[in-house]
């Protein structure tokens, strides 16, 4: 995925599934690096993880 499509999915009011690593995730934000996101997975807000976008796979 690139940088314009996570503020695309970032700013949508749709619920638009996004997976890392088969794992269906919530992304909270894009760094200003513009590669790397801070994601959870859908329903563990506790657990947040720092990611490479090129990993994120929209289904």
């Amino acid at each position: 995925m690139d940088a314009n499509r996570v503020k695309q999915i970032l700013s949508s009011s749709n619920d638009i599934e996004v997976q890392y690593k088969e794992q269906s995730v919530w992304i909270e934000r894009l760094h200003e690096d513009g590669k790397t996101a801070t994601v959870h997975l859908r329903g563990r807000h506790d657990e947040k993880s720092t990611v490479d976008i090129s990993e994120l796979r929209e289904v």
